[in-house]
């Protein structure tokens, strides 16, 4: 790995890096407002683009999953791609072994993609009778059960060799693998099933979000230990957060209002504020319950990957007009606003 290490950290000027930092930090705290101006999204600056010293290897996603080395130079090579680019991206790594890293720990099936498909895994539901009874009996699983071994020995692997290199160790960022969140792992973990069962077997449901919602805390207590945060401001997807956490809620999109308020909520607010707080995602639609989020006191920010599946009046009106930030908005929803005169109030994030 050491030519690797030191291609990267040659090429890393910590003057452009600070910059990048320091203007996320003045975007989060919410500084930017009359800077900007009132239909502005920011966009971070950008470094300046230093190709690699050295050849570095195209690693196909599969081939990083079936080895810890593999899966570190898969990451390394995407932060090389930053640099390269001139990207305003943070400078960012994690152990990226797909949703399916909880899902596995209770006993789902890995599914590995096609190498023409290129994909991260996912998961089947547990299978066999009465999986969700059983899988309540057996209680919070073994963290390095299923994908959680490469998981944790991953996250160990790379601590090592960024500590290697004083420059990679300050800038760049390790962030927490993909835990999804309660519902979301619920919903892999069951089957769509589910979706019947709030109705069928409440009681059930009810059990079952609060093993997922224990296993959730358990896996990232174990992680944080591990890796504990360095800064106030934590990295997610090249972007930087205000607190620990990115919780998924994809399930969002088929859940009434009504279901998250008796079923999501609460288990989610626990979530922010037991782990140190951060920003819910959701891919789909999520405008119909986002009225709700404000209320949770350790969330600081949203992000969503479908604006066109969305109100997005109403998704500005909770977020940005209540404090909270948009991150990795998608710059024509945020231009589109912006014609429309929606003021934007310095809270919108849009990637470059």
């Amino acid at each position: 790995m050491d030519p690797y290490l030191d291609d990267l950290a040659s090429r890393i000027d910590p003057e452009e890096e600070q910059r990048i930092h320091l203007a996320w930090i003045d975007f989060l705290e919410g500084r930017l407002e009359a800077r900007l101006g009132s239909t502005a999204s920011f966009v971070p600056p950008g470094r300046t683009p230093r190709p690699a010293g050295i050849d570095w290897p195209s690693v196909h996603i599969n081939d990083a999953l079936a080895d810890i080395d593999t899966m570190v130079l898969h990451q390394l090579s995407m932060v090389s791609e930053a640099i390269a680019s001139g990207s305003n991206s943070i400078l960012n790594v994690r152990a990226n072994y797909g949703v399916s890293i909880m899902a596995s720990q209770l006993g789902c099936e890995v599914v590995i993609m096609s190498r023409e498909q290129g994909d991260l895994p996912t998961p089947r539901p547990l299978a066999g009778e009465d999986p969700i009874r059983k899988a309540l009996d057996r209680g919070i699983p073994d963290l390095r059960a299923g994908q959680g071994a490469d998981v944790f020995d991953c996250g160990e692997r790379f601590e090592e060799l960024l500590s290697r290199r004083e420059v990679l160790k300050d800038w760049v960022m390790l962030y927490h693998p993909d835990a999804q969140g309660p519902i979301d792992n619920a919903e892999l973990a069951w089957g769509s099933g589910i979706f019947l069962a709030f109705y069928d077997e409440p009681e059930l449901v009810h059990r079952f979000l609060d093993l997922m919602t224990e296993h959730y805390l358990a896996f990232l207590r174990a992680w944080f230990a591990a890796h504990r945060p360095r800064r106030l401001y934590n990295a997610h997807w090249g972007m930087l957060m205000k607190g620990n956490i990115m919780l998924r809620d994809d399930s969002l999109m088929n859940l009434s209002p009504e279901i998250y308020d008796e079923y999501i909520f609460a288990r989610e607010a626990r979530c922010l504020a037991e782990l140190g707080d951060g920003v819910i995602h959701f891919c789909g639609r999520g405008s119909h319950v986002i009225d709700r989020f404000h209320r949770m006191g350790g969330l600081t920010g949203v992000n969503l990957s479908q604006p066109h599946l969305n109100d997005m009046d109403a998704v500005f009106a909770e977020t940005v007009d209540r404090g909270l930030v948009l991150i990795g908005l998608d710059p024509q929803a945020a231009a589109t606003a912006g014609g429309r005169g929606v003021d934007l109030r310095g809270h919108v994030h849009c990637p470059r």
